[in-house]
Protein backbone atom coordinates (compact mmCIF):
# COMPACT_ATOMS: atom_id res chain seq x y z
CA UNK A 1 0.00 0.00 0.00
CA UNK A 2 3.08 1.95 0.28
CA UNK A 3 2.18 4.50 3.30
CA UNK A 4 5.23 7.64 3.42
CA UNK A 5 7.33 7.29 5.67
CA UNK A 6 6.46 9.46 8.34
CA UNK A 7 9.24 11.29 10.82
CA UNK A 8 9.47 11.22 14.49
CA UNK A 9 6.62 13.69 14.91
CA UNK A 10 5.83 12.26 18.68
CA UNK A 11 9.40 12.78 19.18
CA UNK A 12 9.66 15.88 18.48
CA UNK A 13 6.56 16.94 20.39
CA UNK A 14 8.20 15.27 23.18
CA UNK A 15 11.61 16.86 23.28
CA UNK A 16 9.44 20.47 22.76
CA UNK A 17 7.99 19.55 26.41
CA UNK A 18 10.94 18.32 27.89
CA UNK A 19 13.07 21.30 26.96
CA UNK A 20 10.40 23.10 28.25
CA UNK A 21 9.95 21.69 32.10
CA UNK A 22 13.70 22.12 32.14
CA UNK A 23 14.55 25.90 30.84
CA UNK A 24 11.61 26.71 33.05
CA UNK A 25 13.41 25.34 35.84
CA UNK A 26 16.41 27.33 34.81
CA UNK A 27 14.43 30.47 34.65
CA UNK A 28 14.55 30.84 30.54
CA UNK A 29 12.15 33.86 29.49
CA UNK A 30 9.88 33.92 26.01
CA UNK A 31 8.71 29.89 26.39
CA UNK A 32 5.25 30.82 26.18
CA UNK A 33 5.55 33.08 22.51
CA UNK A 34 7.74 29.81 21.10
CA UNK A 35 4.45 27.15 22.55
CA UNK A 36 2.32 29.25 20.76
CA UNK A 37 4.49 29.39 17.21
CA UNK A 38 4.95 25.69 17.59
CA UNK A 39 1.35 25.16 18.20
CA UNK A 40 -0.19 27.39 15.52
CA UNK A 41 2.64 25.82 12.95
CA UNK A 42 1.42 22.27 13.80
CA UNK A 43 -2.53 23.83 13.37
CA UNK A 44 -1.69 24.55 9.98
CA UNK A 45 -0.03 21.43 8.75
CA UNK A 46 -2.43 19.83 9.58
CA UNK A 47 -5.15 22.26 7.81
CA UNK A 48 -3.37 21.68 5.22
CA UNK A 49 -3.08 18.00 4.90
CA UNK A 50 -7.32 17.80 5.22
CA UNK A 51 -7.46 19.90 2.20
CA UNK A 52 -4.72 18.13 0.14
CA UNK A 53 -6.72 17.03 -3.53
CA UNK A 54 -7.74 13.21 -3.15
CA UNK A 55 -7.56 10.59 -6.01
CA UNK A 56 -10.72 10.98 -8.22
CA UNK A 57 -10.68 7.55 -9.63
CA UNK A 58 -10.21 5.62 -6.28
CA UNK A 59 -13.13 8.48 -5.25
CA UNK A 60 -15.45 6.50 -7.83
CA UNK A 61 -13.87 3.12 -6.86
CA UNK A 62 -14.94 3.39 -3.50
CA UNK A 63 -18.42 5.64 -3.03
CA UNK A 64 -19.97 6.44 0.39
CA UNK A 65 -23.58 6.00 -1.00
CA UNK A 66 -25.41 2.73 -0.64
CA UNK A 67 -26.64 3.07 -4.12
CA UNK A 68 -23.44 3.37 -5.98
CA UNK A 69 -21.92 0.65 -3.39
CA UNK A 70 -24.48 -1.56 -4.63
CA UNK A 71 -23.75 -0.76 -8.38
CA UNK A 72 -20.55 -1.27 -8.09
CA UNK A 73 -20.59 -4.97 -6.41
CA UNK A 74 -19.95 -8.26 -8.22
CA UNK A 75 -22.84 -10.75 -8.79
CA UNK A 76 -23.73 -12.70 -5.62
CA UNK A 77 -26.67 -14.32 -3.69
CA UNK A 78 -28.22 -11.68 -2.15
CA UNK A 79 -31.07 -13.75 -0.64
CA UNK A 80 -29.78 -17.49 1.03
CA UNK A 81 -32.84 -18.33 3.28
CA UNK A 82 -36.59 -17.77 1.93
CA UNK A 83 -38.18 -18.50 4.77
CA UNK A 84 -37.49 -18.25 8.39
CA UNK A 85 -36.48 -21.32 10.26
CA UNK A 86 -36.95 -20.24 13.97
CA UNK A 87 -35.46 -23.70 15.19
CA UNK A 88 -32.61 -23.77 12.71
CA UNK A 89 -32.39 -19.83 13.87
CA UNK A 90 -32.12 -19.81 17.32
CA UNK A 91 -29.75 -22.58 18.07
CA UNK A 92 -27.25 -20.94 15.07
CA UNK A 93 -27.54 -17.80 16.89
CA UNK A 94 -26.97 -18.55 20.55
CA UNK A 95 -23.71 -20.20 18.52
CA UNK A 96 -22.87 -17.03 17.24
CA UNK A 97 -23.33 -14.78 20.51
CA UNK A 98 -21.36 -17.29 22.19
CA UNK A 99 -19.22 -17.10 19.82
CA UNK A 100 -18.68 -13.43 19.85
CA UNK A 101 -18.62 -13.27 23.56
CA UNK A 102 -15.89 -16.01 24.00
CA UNK A 103 -13.62 -14.52 21.44
CA UNK A 104 -14.13 -11.13 22.95
CA UNK A 105 -13.29 -12.89 26.54
CA UNK A 106 -10.22 -14.41 25.44
CA UNK A 107 -8.60 -11.29 23.69
CA UNK A 108 -9.53 -8.64 25.63
CA UNK A 109 -7.02 -9.01 28.31
CA UNK A 110 -4.34 -9.43 25.74
CA UNK A 111 -5.27 -6.89 23.55
CA UNK A 112 -2.75 -5.78 21.30
CA UNK A 113 -0.23 -7.64 23.15
CA UNK A 114 2.96 -8.79 21.18
CA UNK A 115 2.70 -12.60 20.34
CA UNK A 116 5.96 -13.13 22.51
CA UNK A 117 4.56 -10.94 25.63
CA UNK A 118 1.36 -13.40 25.28
CA UNK A 119 3.91 -16.35 24.84
CA UNK A 120 5.36 -15.73 28.06
CA UNK A 121 2.51 -15.15 30.13
CA UNK A 122 1.62 -18.94 28.72
CA UNK A 123 4.86 -19.85 29.80
CA UNK A 124 3.77 -18.23 33.08
CA UNK A 125 0.51 -19.74 33.66
CA UNK A 126 1.86 -23.44 32.23
CA UNK A 127 -0.79 -23.02 29.52
CA UNK A 128 -0.50 -24.30 25.26
CA UNK A 129 -0.08 -21.06 23.13
CA UNK A 130 -1.93 -20.74 21.33
CA UNK A 131 -4.54 -20.35 24.05
CA UNK A 132 -7.30 -23.59 24.39
CA UNK A 133 -9.49 -22.08 27.02
CA UNK A 134 -9.21 -18.56 29.15
CA UNK A 135 -5.93 -17.16 30.49
CA UNK A 136 -5.94 -18.73 33.98
CA UNK A 137 -3.87 -15.34 35.14
CA UNK A 138 -3.03 -11.94 33.33
CA UNK A 139 -1.33 -9.11 35.09
CA UNK A 140 -2.81 -6.12 36.63
CA UNK A 141 -6.49 -8.39 38.23
CA UNK A 142 -7.63 -5.67 39.85
CA UNK A 143 -7.48 -2.86 37.10
CA UNK A 144 -11.37 -2.03 35.49
CA UNK A 145 -11.88 -2.16 31.85
CA UNK A 146 -14.73 0.71 31.00
CA UNK A 147 -15.30 0.99 34.58
CA UNK A 148 -17.03 -1.77 35.34
CA UNK A 149 -15.29 -5.07 34.89
CA UNK A 150 -11.67 -6.20 36.43
CA UNK A 151 -9.12 -7.62 34.24
CA UNK A 152 -9.45 -10.91 36.47
CA UNK A 153 -13.09 -11.54 35.42
CA UNK A 154 -12.09 -12.44 31.84
CA UNK A 155 -9.47 -15.33 33.82
CA UNK A 156 -11.06 -19.03 33.55
CA UNK A 157 -11.60 -19.22 37.38
CA UNK A 158 -12.64 -15.41 38.43
CA UNK A 159 -14.86 -15.72 35.62
CA UNK A 160 -18.90 -14.77 36.61
CA UNK A 161 -20.68 -13.60 33.18
CA UNK A 162 -19.59 -12.19 30.20
CA UNK A 163 -17.09 -9.14 31.42
CA UNK A 164 -17.91 -6.14 29.27
CA UNK A 165 -15.99 -4.74 26.67
CA UNK A 166 -17.23 -2.38 23.85
CA UNK A 167 -17.33 -5.27 21.29
CA UNK A 168 -19.72 -6.93 23.52
CA UNK A 169 -22.34 -3.55 24.31
CA UNK A 170 -22.50 -2.65 20.29
CA UNK A 171 -23.77 -5.67 19.79
CA UNK A 172 -26.19 -4.77 22.77
CA UNK A 173 -26.77 -1.40 21.09
CA UNK A 174 -27.37 -3.14 17.59
CA UNK A 175 -30.67 -4.83 19.69
CA UNK A 176 -31.81 -1.69 20.93
CA UNK A 177 -31.53 0.37 18.37
CA UNK A 178 -33.92 -2.11 15.93
CA UNK A 179 -36.22 -2.65 18.88
CA UNK A 180 -36.95 1.24 19.43
CA UNK A 181 -36.62 2.18 15.25
CA UNK A 182 -37.45 -0.80 13.36
CA UNK A 183 -36.01 -2.27 10.59
CA UNK A 184 -35.56 0.07 8.62
CA UNK A 185 -33.82 2.85 10.91
CA UNK A 186 -32.23 5.06 9.45
CA UNK A 187 -29.09 7.16 10.04
CA UNK A 188 -30.83 9.79 12.33
CA UNK A 189 -32.32 7.27 14.40
CA UNK A 190 -28.50 5.74 15.22
CA UNK A 191 -27.28 9.08 15.98
CA UNK A 192 -30.20 9.47 18.65
CA UNK A 193 -29.72 5.77 19.65
CA UNK A 194 -25.82 6.40 20.51
CA UNK A 195 -26.79 10.13 22.33
CA UNK A 196 -29.62 7.81 24.68
CA UNK A 197 -27.39 4.84 25.16
CA UNK A 198 -23.06 5.36 25.01
CA UNK A 199 -21.58 7.08 27.87
CA UNK A 200 -18.48 7.53 26.12
CA UNK A 201 -16.75 5.88 23.02
CA UNK A 202 -13.63 5.39 21.00
CA UNK A 203 -11.44 6.74 18.29
CA UNK A 204 -14.17 7.46 15.03
CA UNK A 205 -16.96 6.50 17.28
CA UNK A 206 -15.84 9.00 19.73
CA UNK A 207 -15.75 11.85 17.39
CA UNK A 208 -19.00 10.87 16.14
CA UNK A 209 -20.70 10.91 19.63
CA UNK A 210 -19.03 14.12 20.48
CA UNK A 211 -19.80 15.80 17.47
CA UNK A 212 -23.24 14.48 18.09
CA UNK A 213 -23.05 16.58 21.20
CA UNK A 214 -22.12 19.36 19.34
CA UNK A 215 -25.37 19.52 16.96
CA UNK A 216 -23.89 18.22 14.10
CA UNK A 217 -26.11 16.20 12.16
CA UNK A 218 -25.73 12.10 12.26
CA UNK A 219 -25.28 12.04 8.34
CA UNK A 220 -22.14 14.82 9.07
CA UNK A 221 -20.95 13.36 12.66
CA UNK A 222 -18.71 10.84 10.73
CA UNK A 223 -16.98 13.39 8.65
CA UNK A 224 -15.96 15.93 10.50
CA UNK A 225 -12.94 16.00 12.15
CA UNK A 226 -12.48 12.22 12.23
CA UNK A 227 -9.04 10.80 10.86
CA UNK A 228 -10.22 6.75 12.42
CA UNK A 229 -13.31 6.99 9.78
CA UNK A 230 -11.44 3.98 7.89
CA UNK A 231 -10.01 2.10 11.66
CA UNK A 232 -11.96 -0.63 12.71
CA UNK A 233 -15.13 0.72 14.89
CA UNK A 234 -17.81 -0.08 12.46
CA UNK A 235 -16.80 -3.55 11.56
CA UNK A 236 -16.64 -4.41 15.31
CA UNK A 237 -20.48 -3.43 15.17
CA UNK A 238 -21.43 -5.41 12.29
CA UNK A 239 -22.25 -8.54 14.04
CA UNK A 240 -26.08 -7.79 14.79
CA UNK A 241 -26.90 -6.59 11.79
CA UNK A 242 -25.80 -10.50 10.16
CA UNK A 243 -27.98 -11.89 13.17
CA UNK A 244 -31.30 -9.96 12.08
CA UNK A 245 -31.15 -10.93 8.51
CA UNK A 246 -30.08 -14.68 8.33
CA UNK A 247 -29.37 -16.13 5.31
CA UNK A 248 -29.95 -12.88 4.11
CA UNK A 249 -26.33 -11.34 3.25
CA UNK A 250 -27.93 -8.43 1.47
CA UNK A 251 -30.19 -6.62 4.27
CA UNK A 252 -27.25 -7.03 6.36
CA UNK A 253 -24.78 -5.14 4.47
CA UNK A 254 -27.94 -2.61 4.07
CA UNK A 255 -28.38 -2.31 7.92
CA UNK A 256 -24.90 -2.48 8.65
CA UNK A 257 -24.19 0.78 6.25
CA UNK A 258 -26.75 2.57 7.99
CA UNK A 259 -25.06 1.66 11.31
CA UNK A 260 -21.86 2.55 9.91
CA UNK A 261 -22.28 5.46 8.33
CA UNK A 262 -22.52 7.54 11.70
CA UNK A 263 -19.32 7.16 12.15
CA UNK A 264 -17.17 5.62 9.53
CA UNK A 265 -16.53 5.97 5.51
CA UNK A 266 -15.60 3.71 2.40
CA UNK A 267 -13.32 0.70 3.98
CA UNK A 268 -14.45 2.05 7.25
CA UNK A 269 -18.26 1.19 5.74
CA UNK A 270 -17.55 -1.76 3.77
CA UNK A 271 -15.73 -3.29 6.29
CA UNK A 272 -18.77 -3.40 8.10
CA UNK A 273 -20.80 -4.60 5.46
CA UNK A 274 -18.63 -7.28 4.66
CA UNK A 275 -18.70 -8.90 7.64
CA UNK A 276 -22.36 -8.20 8.54
CA UNK A 277 -22.99 -9.59 5.11
CA UNK A 278 -21.21 -12.74 5.88
CA UNK A 279 -22.31 -13.43 9.04
CA UNK A 280 -25.81 -13.54 7.96
CA UNK A 281 -24.56 -16.48 5.45
CA UNK A 282 -23.17 -17.91 8.05
CA UNK A 283 -26.84 -18.83 9.27
CA UNK A 284 -27.16 -20.56 5.29
CA UNK A 285 -24.09 -22.74 5.24
CA UNK A 286 -21.95 -25.29 6.52
CA UNK A 287 -18.49 -23.91 5.72
CA UNK A 288 -17.46 -20.48 7.46
CA UNK A 289 -14.76 -19.59 4.37
CA UNK A 290 -18.14 -19.90 2.29
CA UNK A 291 -19.74 -17.48 3.85
CA UNK A 292 -16.63 -15.01 3.65
CA UNK A 293 -16.89 -15.47 0.15
CA UNK A 294 -20.60 -14.19 0.47
CA UNK A 295 -20.03 -11.39 2.40
CA UNK A 296 -17.38 -10.38 -0.37
CA UNK A 297 -20.37 -9.71 -2.76
CA UNK A 298 -21.78 -7.15 -1.00
CA UNK A 299 -18.48 -4.97 -1.22
CA UNK A 300 -17.29 -2.65 -4.17
CA UNK A 301 -15.40 -5.06 -6.51
CA UNK A 302 -12.16 -2.95 -6.90
CA UNK A 303 -12.47 -1.39 -3.48
CA UNK A 304 -8.98 -1.52 -1.14
CA UNK A 305 -11.18 -3.55 1.37
CA UNK A 306 -12.72 -6.39 -1.28
CA UNK A 307 -8.94 -6.38 -3.07
CA UNK A 308 -7.23 -7.30 0.15
CA UNK A 309 -10.26 -9.35 1.22
CA UNK A 310 -9.61 -11.40 -2.23
CA UNK A 311 -6.01 -11.55 -1.19
CA UNK A 312 -6.30 -12.89 1.94
CA UNK A 313 -8.53 -15.50 0.93
CA UNK A 314 -6.39 -16.68 -2.10
CA UNK A 315 -3.07 -16.99 -0.30
CA UNK A 316 -5.25 -18.52 2.72
CA UNK A 317 -4.36 -22.43 2.15
CA UNK A 318 -0.76 -21.57 2.44
CA UNK A 319 -1.02 -19.99 5.84
CA UNK A 320 -0.67 -22.64 8.56
CA UNK A 321 -0.70 -20.63 12.30
CA UNK A 322 -0.87 -17.24 13.54
CA UNK A 323 3.00 -16.53 13.34
CA UNK A 324 2.42 -16.86 9.39
CA UNK A 325 -0.47 -14.58 9.28
CA UNK A 326 1.18 -12.01 10.99
CA UNK A 327 4.12 -11.76 9.61
CA UNK A 328 2.50 -11.62 6.23
CA UNK A 329 -0.34 -9.19 7.05
CA UNK A 330 2.73 -7.18 8.82
CA UNK A 331 4.40 -7.02 5.52
CA UNK A 332 1.82 -6.50 3.03
CA UNK A 333 0.06 -3.87 4.62
CA UNK A 334 3.57 -2.15 5.87
CA UNK A 335 2.71 1.22 7.47
CA UNK A 336 -0.74 0.89 8.30
CA UNK A 337 -2.37 1.48 11.90
CA UNK A 338 -3.01 -1.62 14.18
CA UNK A 339 -6.34 -0.45 14.23
CA UNK A 340 -7.55 -0.13 10.71
CA UNK A 341 -10.08 -2.10 9.30
CA UNK A 342 -8.65 -3.66 6.68
CA UNK A 343 -5.60 -5.75 8.09
CA UNK A 344 -7.59 -6.73 10.82
CA UNK A 345 -9.96 -8.23 8.18
CA UNK A 346 -7.04 -9.89 7.11
CA UNK A 347 -5.95 -11.38 10.36
CA UNK A 348 -9.78 -12.42 10.95
CA UNK A 349 -10.26 -14.30 7.85
CA UNK A 350 -7.00 -15.99 8.37
CA UNK A 351 -8.35 -16.73 12.08
CA UNK A 352 -10.85 -18.80 10.50
CA UNK A 353 -9.64 -19.52 7.52
CA UNK A 354 -6.72 -22.07 9.55
CA UNK A 355 -9.62 -22.85 11.95
CA UNK A 356 -12.50 -23.32 9.71
CA UNK A 357 -15.39 -25.71 12.43
CA UNK A 358 -12.66 -26.08 15.22
CA UNK A 359 -13.81 -23.58 17.44
CA UNK A 360 -11.40 -23.42 19.64
CA UNK A 361 -8.76 -22.96 16.90
CA UNK A 362 -10.65 -20.39 15.77
CA UNK A 363 -10.11 -18.16 18.62
CA UNK A 364 -7.31 -18.82 20.01
CA UNK A 365 -5.33 -18.83 16.55
CA UNK A 366 -6.34 -14.83 15.85
CA UNK A 367 -6.04 -13.86 19.84
CA UNK A 368 -2.64 -15.23 19.12
CA UNK A 369 -2.05 -12.59 16.12
CA UNK A 370 -2.29 -9.87 18.20
CA UNK A 371 -2.97 -6.53 16.61
CA UNK A 372 -6.86 -5.63 17.89
CA UNK A 373 -7.12 -9.50 18.81
CA UNK A 374 -9.97 -9.12 20.96
CA UNK A 375 -12.14 -7.48 17.79
CA UNK A 376 -10.82 -9.94 15.40
CA UNK A 377 -11.49 -13.25 17.80
CA UNK A 378 -14.85 -11.76 18.59
CA UNK A 379 -16.16 -11.43 15.16
CA UNK A 380 -14.47 -14.74 13.76
CA UNK A 381 -15.87 -16.67 16.69
CA UNK A 382 -19.53 -15.14 15.56
CA UNK A 383 -19.18 -16.40 12.21
CA UNK A 384 -17.77 -19.77 13.32
CA UNK A 385 -20.64 -19.88 15.65
CA UNK A 386 -23.43 -18.84 13.28
CA UNK A 387 -22.21 -21.92 11.38
CA UNK A 388 -21.96 -24.71 14.21
CA UNK A 389 -24.14 -23.63 16.53
CA UNK A 390 -24.15 -23.42 20.06
CA UNK A 391 -23.77 -27.55 19.66
CA UNK A 392 -20.23 -27.20 18.18
CA UNK A 393 -18.99 -25.03 20.84
CA UNK A 394 -17.16 -26.72 23.58
CA UNK A 395 -18.85 -25.67 27.09
CA UNK A 396 -15.66 -24.60 28.77
CA UNK A 397 -16.05 -21.23 26.46
CA UNK A 398 -19.56 -20.51 28.12
CA UNK A 399 -20.02 -22.32 31.15
CA UNK A 400 -19.22 -19.52 33.61
CA UNK A 401 -20.75 -17.11 31.48
CA UNK A 402 -24.09 -17.89 33.86
CA UNK A 403 -26.51 -16.17 31.59
CA UNK A 404 -25.22 -12.67 32.00
CA UNK A 405 -23.79 -10.10 29.88
CA UNK A 406 -22.45 -6.77 31.37
CA UNK A 407 -22.19 -4.04 29.59
CA UNK A 408 -21.95 -0.19 29.88
CA UNK A 409 -25.27 1.12 27.93
CA UNK A 410 -27.16 4.10 29.79
CA UNK A 411 -29.73 2.06 31.38
CA UNK A 412 -28.64 -1.25 30.83
CA UNK A 413 -26.12 -2.54 32.78
CA UNK A 414 -26.04 -6.10 32.19
CA UNK A 415 -28.35 -8.60 29.73
CA UNK A 416 -29.19 -12.17 30.03
CA UNK A 417 -28.07 -14.66 26.90
CA UNK A 418 -31.38 -16.30 27.18
CA UNK A 419 -33.31 -12.59 26.68
CA UNK A 420 -30.60 -11.74 23.83
CA UNK A 421 -31.83 -14.68 21.82
CA UNK A 422 -35.03 -14.20 22.47
CA UNK A 423 -35.01 -10.89 21.39
CA UNK A 424 -32.63 -10.86 18.56
CA UNK A 425 -35.25 -13.69 17.44
CA UNK A 426 -38.46 -11.72 17.76
CA UNK A 427 -36.85 -8.51 15.96
CA UNK A 428 -35.49 -10.99 12.94
CA UNK A 429 -38.74 -12.53 12.27
CA UNK A 430 -39.76 -8.86 12.25
CA UNK A 431 -36.97 -8.40 9.40
CA UNK A 432 -37.89 -11.10 7.73
CA UNK A 433 -41.41 -10.04 6.98
CA UNK A 434 -41.06 -6.49 6.29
Amino acid sequence: MGYPKIPDLKGLVEKVSLYTQLKHEYGAKNILPLLKKAERFLKEVVKEIKNLPINQKLTKNEPNDLCSIRNLRPEGPRRLWHYFDKKEYMERLEGALLGRFAGCTLGAPVEFWEIERMKNLARENKEKFPPQDYWSYVPDPMRRRYKVSTVESYTRYKMKGVPVDDDIIYTQLGLLIIEDYGPNFTVEDVGKAWLKYLPYACTAEHVALENLKNGISAKQAGFINNPYCEWIGAYIRSDPWGYLAPGWPEKAASMAYTDAYISHRRQGIYGAMFFSAAIAAAFAVDDPVEALRIGLTEIPKDSKMAKAVKWALAISPKIKNYKEARDIVEKHFRGMSRVHTINNACLTIFGITIGRRDFTRVIGETVAMGMDNDCNAATAGSLVGAVIGKKGIPKHWYKRFNNVVYSYIIGYRKFSISGMVNRFTRQAEIVYNV
